[in-house]
Order: C-alpha cells, then sequence, then structure tokens
C-alpha cells in the first residue's frame, strides 16, 4: 500500500539527534523525501545517511534557527533541490536552567528565548509560503508538558515552551481555512541525549520517574510517532493543538 506520505517533501529542524532524528527516520520510512537543518555537520551527514537506508531521499542544510537569513535560506534550499515543501517539524530547541530560576542571567534568557520561540515564529514565516504553494500541509511545533504546566526553577524554559504553545494556535487560527494545520507536541521526559544529564542523576531520576505515572520517560520514535500522526490524513480536522506525550506526567 502506498504511503500518504510518499513523494511528500518534510522539514525538520534540529534533525541530527534525538526526537529529530527518530522523526526524520520515521518519515522516510513512509516514503517521504526529507530535510534534515541543524548546526552539526557530521551528525547531520549521520542523519541523512539513516534517512536514505529507511527508504527515502534526504538532504542536509546546515542551519542556525536564530538567524532569520538561515531560515529562509533552508526553505529555498528545500525548494531547490525538492521542488515542494509539504510537512515541517519545527524541532530545534535547548534545555532549561538547570534549577536556577529567578536568578538566571540575561545571558541565558536570550540564549532559550532565542532559540525556542525565534526559531519557531521564523521557521513558520518561511515554510508556511512555501506549504501553501504545495497545495496545502501541515507544521508540528515541539513545545514540552512544561509548556502546558510550568515547573519550578525553569521558569525561562516553561516560558519559551508556553511561548512555542501561543505561537502555534496563533497560527493555527490564522491558516485555518487556507490549507495549512499547525500544531504542536508536548513531550515530557525523553531518552536524549539532551536529557541524559538530568537521568543520570539518581535522585533526580528518581524524582522525575514519580512524575511520570506510566512508569518510564517516554523513547523519541513515540514523538514521531505523533509528528506522523498531525500530519496524516487522519488528522485532517486537527490543528491547533497542544498534544501532551508525557506518560501521565500533566494527569
Amino acid at each position: 500500500m502506498i504511503s500518504s506520505f510518499t513523494g511528500k517533501v518534510v522539514l525538520i529542524t534540529g534533525g541530527t539527534a534525538g526526537i529529530g532524528r527518530a522523526t526524520a527516520v520515521a518519515f522516510a520510512e513512509q516514503g517521504a523525501n526529507v530535510v534534515v537543518a541543524g548546526r552539526r555537520e557530521t551528525e547531520g551527514a549521520e542523519s541523512v545517511t539513516l534517512v536514505e537506508n529507511a527508504g527515502g531521499r534526504g538532504l542536509f542544510v546546515r542551519t542556525d534557527v536564530t538567524l532569520e537569513e538561515e531560515i529562509a535560506a533552508l526553505v529555498n534550499r528545500t525548494i531547490e533541490h525538492f521542488g515542494r515543501l509539504d510537512f515541517a517539524f519545527n524541532n530545534a530547541g535547548i534545555g532549561g536552567e538547570g534549577g536556577v530560576g529567578i536568578a538566571n542571567t540575561g545571558e541565558v534568557f536570550d540564549r532559550i528565548m532565542t532559540i525556542n520561540v525565534r526559531g519557531v515564529f521564523f521557521g513558520m514565516k518561511y515554510q508556511i509560503p512555501a506549504i501553501l504553494q504545495s497545495g496545502g500541509g501541515a507544521i508540528v511545533n515541539n513545545a514540552s508538558v512544561v509548556g502546558l504546566r510550568p515547573s519550578a526553577g525553569s521558569p525561562i524554559y516553561s516560558a519559551s515552551k508556553f511561548a512555542v504553545v501561543g505561537l502555534t494556535k496563533s497560527v493555527a487560527l490564522e491558516f485555518a481555512a487556507k490549507g495549512v494545520r499547525v500544531n504542536a507536541v508536548c513531550p515530557a521526559i525523553i531518552e536524549t541525549d539532551m536529557t541524559e544529564q538530568i537521568r543520570r542523576d539518581d535522585q533526580t531520576r528518581s524524582y522525575l520517574l514519580q512524575r511520570h505515572p506510566i512508569g518510564r520517560f517516554g523513547q523519541p520514535e513515540e514523538v514521531a510517532a505523533a509528528v506522523l500522526y498531525l500530519c496524516s490524513p487522519g488528522a485532517a480536522f486537527v490543528t491547533g493543538v497542544a498534544l501532551p506525550l508525557d506518560g501521565g506526567f500533566g494527569a
């Protein structure tokens, strides 16, 4: 059976590892062409190899999502190479403040907000016109469970992910009748390199596991599956949703 993603083109920021890489492979397994964006060229090439091994065609474009001109160039390169853009997963982001909270510096504030929020906003700014030219499609933004339910000690990270949810819902309303659906995924702790440090500490790990009633942390492939669903025809009536992927964390 031919997949609904066969021949379609998906752009994934932060596609060099973790959730982004797992999502790139999942799309490729369904026949999609995948553009992997990120700052690390070696890891980007590895992701493209995995995409091609999974049956898709891949392209790596070195991109710093804090720079509007590089995001614009990324979308242009996608169109030049594959001729279209159907879906985007704005996944690039960084973690929180390590419990420093209100004592944090302006430099930390600017870094987190610029990568986590600015990157999503300008991503959508350039992705949406390209998707409309292809006849419509979908965008998924990577938020967080703390973008729905804040956590003490990380107000800047929480604020950045609340902002991603707000951007998602606002843009979803703007383009709901124009052919672009916009949703967000909101993971809790996923077993990636980004969360390795907090998972390594026994006390922190035990505390966090208690906050996941399902009794374990999530896997990147589980987030990828949700992203594919939100881009699929099965989610054709779904837009403006911030979907928790949290093992009961926010219940």
